[in-house]
């Protein structure tokens, strides 16, 4: 099982960060994937560096996508077609799609959200196709939650639907979740 979450400048700390810190405490594979550069700063001012950048991976290689928000980190994500090209194709072999906080109006964008249930940070309801107001949302492979609040959950979620139940009640537990 191998992941990677794409991440440009703006990306919310506590979204990405906890998604990376879960995953790999469940012995989940998640390489930082830099768009387009490996040196990234978040919303808040934090500085990271990105384990690759986009150019520089193979989609393919990989059985899932984490989307975070952050405002300037969703609008370059969002017009950054590789990756939306990306997203397309794991969403037709149904392979793991996550976004959490403004990210799922990526999925909304290119339509992977029709017929689907899915969440998004408040007030961006009509922004994708069938909004539900739950904190996290499971449909399938996809997997959507509403922001920094709901990301220990929203990892632990992504946690439940790839590696089961068991690993994921260790890590709450863990975690004092």
């Amino acid at each position: 099982m191998r992941l990677f979450i794409p991440l440009a400048n703006g990306f919310e700390d506590i979204e990405a960060i906890t998604v990376v810190d879960v995953m790999r405490r469940a012995g989940i594979a998640i390489d930082i994937v830099g768009v387009p550069s490996t040196f990234l700063t978040s919303e808040s001012g934090v500085r990271l560096t990105a384990d690759k950048k986009f150019t520089d991976i193979n989609p393919d290689d990989y059985d899932g996508i984490i989307l975070a928000g952050g405002e300037r980190n969703v609008n370059a994500l969002i017009n950054y077609m590789p990756l939306l090209a990306a997203i397309e194709k794991f969403n037709r072999k149904k392979k793991l799609l996550a976004a959490i906080c403004a990210a799922p109006t990526i999925l909304a964008k290119i339509g992977v959200l029709q017929d689907r249930k899915a969440t998004v940070y408040p007030g961006l309801e009509k922004s994708i196709p069938y909004p539900r107001g739950d904190k996290v949302v499971v449909d399938g492979k996809i997997i959507t939650s509403q922001g920094p609040g709901t990301a220990i959950e929203f990892a632990l979620s992504i946690v439940e639907a790839l590696v089961g139940k068991g690993k994921a009640a260790a890590i709450r537990n863990s975690l004092v979740a």
